[in-house]
């Protein structure tokens, strides 16, 4: 089986800057998914495995060239992608299609992991993509479990004051339907799905769990101090986190 892992990450932020560079913990904040990519490549030796760099950011490519050990293909990204409300599965569909053609190959599955998401396991990377190649879904992606539900606690506001976002008669929240945080971490693909140009929803969706503190949006400065805060508890406590951040001096140059 053949799978592409896609990286992609846009030049510049407008809540946390140049946050594709920033240094975390001691490492640049992107060679934890390589990182963890690289431990999926090392331990399933029953995939044959490429991974591409899709960005218009000189400075990150400049980055993954000169600091990894790993061989990263590169896809500079078209403006049109690069824009506020480009949609990444676009972003995905392109490198996919750019190295099934660079490349002449054949992916069976596309597997796509978020930059500012360093907190994984190789568990939860195995676990995504088992649950893929085993499932009729055409994605599936990474959730945590939600901390409020819109069944219950949670309101909007309305001409008539604040709301439930969906309406119902519930009393408890255990009385309401499970629900989900996507915590946009990892996603994996159909080929044929990116093909079509649909969106995740227009698809058949299926998820695994993560664990809900590993992962929040880094969107503010106070995000990554918060980030910063939970991995430095996790990389004592957790021996699996520990891991991921361990393998990063095994795949710099230097």
């Amino acid at each position: 089986m053949k799978i592409l892992f896609t990286i992609c990450g846009r030049a510049g932020s407008k809540g946390v800057k140049n946050k594709n560079l920033k240094e975390f913990l001691g490492y640049p904040l992107p060679f934890y998914t390589v990182s963890v990519i690289d431990l999926f490549i090392k331990n399933n030796k029953q995939y044959d495995c490429d991974i591409v760099l899709n960005t218009d950011s000189d400075d990150l490519i400049d980055l993954f060239r000169n600091k990894l050990t790993l061989p990263i293909h590169i896809v500079k990204r078209e403006p049109k992608l690069g824009e506020d409300n480009t949609p990444k599965v676009h972003v995905i569909q392109n490198s996919y299609t750019v190295l099934k053609e660079r490349l002449k190959e054949d992916y069976d599955l596309v597997v796509d992991l978020d930059i500012t998401s360093p907190l994984r396991t190789l568990k939860d990377l195995e676990t995504l993509v088992e649950k893929k190649v085993n499932s009729d879904a055409d994605v599936v992606f990474s959730v945590t479990d939600s901390r409020r539900n819109p069944y219950f606690n949670m309101v909007m506001k309305t001409a008539k004051g604040y709301e439930r976002v969906i309406k119902s008669n519930f009393n408890a929240r255990q009385e309401a339907p499970e629900i989900f945080d996507m915590n946009a971490s990892m996603y994996a693909y159909s080929p044929e799905f990116l093909e079509s140009g649909k969106g995740i929803f227009e698809g058949k969706c299926d998820v695994i769990k993560m664990m809900d503190t590993a992962v929040l949006d880094i969107d503010h400065e106070i995000d990554f101090e918060l980030m910063s805060v939970i991995a430095k508890y996790q990389f004592v406590k957790n021996t699996e986190m520990k891991k991921i951040q361990e393998n990063i001096r095994i795949i710099i140059l230097g």
